[in-house]
């Protein structure tokens, strides 16, 4: 089967690059496979920098693939680069690793638009046409991502995921863009996946490596939007005062749209020496810094999808520390991770948080085993073997000329994995997604306290947690029923 992978490609520091990394090399083990890359032109990346805040430069191609790099980033000929090279090729499929910025910022909206028009394109020149989106505008907070004239861009965005419906398939990685895609767009095309680990085979956690001297939390990511530090640089020095030994560590490059941000961060908080600032984590840095760490920390104000340091930390076996952002709910429920969620911007809850599990080392370990437990569920080889079947599946129906798209009723609830068949199991007895301990005073809705203070039986019996609750008008939180349900479809 001849694939050709649209995707920003290593040594690129655009978005996804990591993921297509993965992907890439997996499908590269399928002697079945003739992988093309078609990847993003290189250049310099100011935002992604180094330890010592120097912008990083694409060096040679990595060995062993086949990439062509035929498309530009913020350039409007895209689309024509990319469907020529697609045309010489001549593959079996053309699969899209997305995100609506992949092509294009927002200060380039119609190279933006343009790039996402690809794979409709695709599609009218006789390839199998399938889109990983990894996330959908509806779920996006755009003040969060610094995205002014929303309404503009949220009409556009409309506009954009319709046309990316035009692909032969699509698969989205959490059940709440499964819902939306089918709901609001009525899309009959759409799979429900999962974003999988990065390991070909997980090695258990090594305790004794953790705290040792150090306690380590490390945040990894792209910093800037979203995805912003303030939260967790005013929760360090509440955890410093009950847990000397902690040691916080930053990793990753800025927001493409906000350079200059984590060295900014930097400098405010240079007088303190248990915060380290790696910048830029290389590939082969990543076991070290996840073997030894004790948490994992993602101190978001909004997501844009599901969340590869929370893959990661499954990956090590790392406990999670989590806002409680919805997207984030929806995948710890999906995927049976071990998160302690805080309310999202409460520099003490998250503090109280990280200063539970530090303190608890059996309640490190537990969520530990639970983490590698979910992953070991979703290894990359698991992943890319179930996209390969559908993949094949629908060039016979095509051979035998009764292709036609793939039935909602049939597809809903597809999982990636599950044609494995163990893919999925029950709830161990110490599942705590929502790692909120349920109170004493909880009353007959399951609702519970949120300010932070568990009860005795809460305490004691680990199995007692509920997912946490939303907002209302009045600032008070409610049991969502949205999320609540997502066993019961």
């Amino acid at each position: 089967m001849k694939i050709c992978l649209v995707t920003a490609f290593p040594p690129s520091g655009r978005q996804l690059n990591e993921y297509a990394f993965h992907i890439a090399r997996e499908l590269q083990r399928n002697p079945l496979v003739e992988l093309t890359i078609l990847g993003d032109e290189l250049g310099n990346y100011q935002f992604a920098t180094d330890k010592d805040g120097k912008p990083l430069t694409a060096t040679a191609e990595l060995p062993g693939f086949n990439v062509v790099r035929c498309w530009k980033f913020n350039h409007l000929g895209t689309p024509i680069r990319l469907l020529n090279t697609v045309r010489r090729i001549q593959p079996d499929v053309v699969w899209f690793n997305l995100v609506f910025s992949t092509f294009a910022t927002q200060e380039h909206p119609l190279a933006a638009f343009a790039g996402l028009c690809v794979p409709a394109l695709t599609r009218t020149l006789g390839c199998y046409t399938h889109v990983t989106l990894h996330h959908i505008i509806e779920h996006v907070d755009f003040a969060g991502a610094g995205v002014k004239q929303e309404r503009l861009f949220r009409l556009g965005s409309d506009m954009a995921t319709r046309t990316l419906l035009k692909a032969n398939s699509v698969s989205v990685l959490l059940s709440g863009y499964h819902r939306t895609l089918t709901e609001k767009y009525s899309a009959q095309n759409v799979l429900l996946g999962t974003h999988g680990i990065f390991a070909h085979c997980p090695t258990p956690p090594d305790f004794s490596r953790r705290g040792n001297p150090d306690h380590r939390i490390i945040a990894i990511g792209h910093w800037g939007t979203y995805k912003r530090l303030e939260t967790l640089m005013g929760a360090f020095p509440l955890v410093l005062k009950k847990v000397p030994t902690a040691k916080l560590i930053i990793g990753g490059a800025n927001h493409h749209t906000k350079p200059g941000y984590w060295e900014s961060i930097r400098e405010a908080q240079k007088s303190n020496t248990r915060i380290e600032f790696r910048g830029y984590i290389p590939e082969d840095e990543i076991p070290e810094l996840f073997g030894t760490a004790s948490i994992v920390a993602m101190p978001y104000n909004s997501a844009t999808g599901s969340s590869g340091p929370a893959h990661q930390a499954c990956e090590y076996g790392v406990p999670l520390v989590s806002a409680d952002i919805p997207d984030f709910i929806d995948m710890a429920f999906d995927e049976e991770m071990a998160i302690s969620f805080y309310r999202t911007g409460n520099a003490e809850e998250l503090a109280e948080r990280i200063v539970e599990i530090l303190q608890s080392p059996e309640r490190q370990r537990q969520m530990a085993e639970q983490n590698f437990s979910a992953a070991v569920r979703m290894t990359m080889p698991a992943v890319v073997r179930n996209y390969l079947r559908w993949f094949e599946l629908a060039k016979h129906k095509r051979a035998f000329g009764r292709f036609r798209e793939p039935s909602l009723r049939k597809w809903r609830g597809f999982k990636v994995g599950s044609l494995l068949g163990s893919w999925r199991h029950p709830l161990s007895e110490w599942s705590q997604y929502p790692m909120r301990p349920a109170t004493k005073d909880a009353g007959a809705d399951g609702e519970g306290s949120r300010d932070g203070h568990e009860s005795e039986a809460g305490a004691e019996q680990a199995i007692s947690w509920k997912r946490p609750s939303s907002a209302d008008g009045n600032g008070h939180h409610q049991p969502n029923p949205k999320t609540a349900n997502l066993r019961q479809r």
